[in-house]
């Protein structure tokens, strides 16, 4: 089974994509295969609601989310990592959640994949349960099946996650409760 981590940050090499690194490894230790999206080096832009996407088996703007595409389709679970930027998510995160549509006009691709979201903030209650909700929102608009850490909602961290143990331990814990479920639908 595959997991794929998106980092939902502009910033490279920061807070998100040294979440989903630390998820991702704890998947690879428990045998699944991983993949990942990071938006600070890939580049999406916004959808026009142009409609395009309810004819065609593609977006009509031609950038990086063809590749994102593909990987959100060979997932069966996606966590997403996200820091919160005036209270939510960042607009980056925000086109490629408003592009996916596509998938969901194509009979709910995401439907029944697992879903689990982190996010990160400058103090322990900087707006990460808001951004949490927010990813989860977005995964309940495509029928995806939501896991949180066992105790709460996901992944809460604040900067820098590196010092932040007990953040990065719900981290793992959602991680691992993914992992949990993915296997538990395997056996199925």
């Amino acid at each position: 089974m595959k997991i794929l981590g998106i980092s939902g940050s502009p910033r490279k090499g920061q807070n998100c994509e040294k979440m989903i690194g630390t998820v991702l490894k704890l998947a690879e230790e428990r045998g699944f295969e991983t993949d990942s999206v990071f938006l600070s080096t890939s580049k999406i832009a916004p959808c026009t609601a142009c409609g395009a996407c309810r004819e065609k088996d593609c977006c009509v703007i031609e950038d990086d989310m063809e590749n994102v595409y593909e990987k959100m389709r060979e997932a069966d679970g996606i966590i997403v990592a996200a820091p919160v930027y005036m209270g939510n998510y960042p607009a980056q995160l925000k086109a490629l959640f408003d592009r996916s549509v596509l998938l969901r006009r194509k009979n709910f691709v995401l439907k029944n994949k697992v879903g689990a979201a982190l996010s990160v903030g400058g103090s322990r209650n900087g707006g990460q349960e808001k951004t949490i909700q927010s990813i989860h929102d977005w995964m309940h608009i495509h029928g995806m099946i939501i896991v949180g850490d066992d105790a709460h909602f996901g992944g809460i961290a604040w900067n820098p996650v590196e010092e932040d143990t007990v953040g990065m331990q719900t981290v793992r814990n959602t991680a691992a409760k993914l992992c949990d479920v993915l296997e538990i639908i395997e056996k199925k």
